[in-house]
């Protein structure tokens, strides 16, 4: 008796092991792409608004370029 319910423990404990890494990997993940996000922010607001224009872009735009580049991460 005592195996069995130390079998289950262990189980439960993996599963919780998994879930835990699980989660750890995904806000690992976010950090990363607010990071990027906000690198890009940084650096777009850095440009002056004939800079950005060169490149083809208004400073309205640059939330959504920000967005883009931590998406394709």
């Amino acid at each position: 008796m005592a195996y069995a319910q130390n079998d289950l423990t262990q189980s439960g404990l993996g599963r919780f092991k998994a879930r835990f890494e699980t989660l750890r990997a995904a806000y690992s993940a976010h950090r990363a792409r607010r990071a990027i996000y906000l690198r890009t922010v940084d650096e777009l607001h850095a440009l002056n608004d004939r800079e950005l224009a060169d490149l083809g872009f208004h400073r309205s735009e640059i939330p959504r370029l920000a967005r883009q580049a931590a998406a394709e991460m």
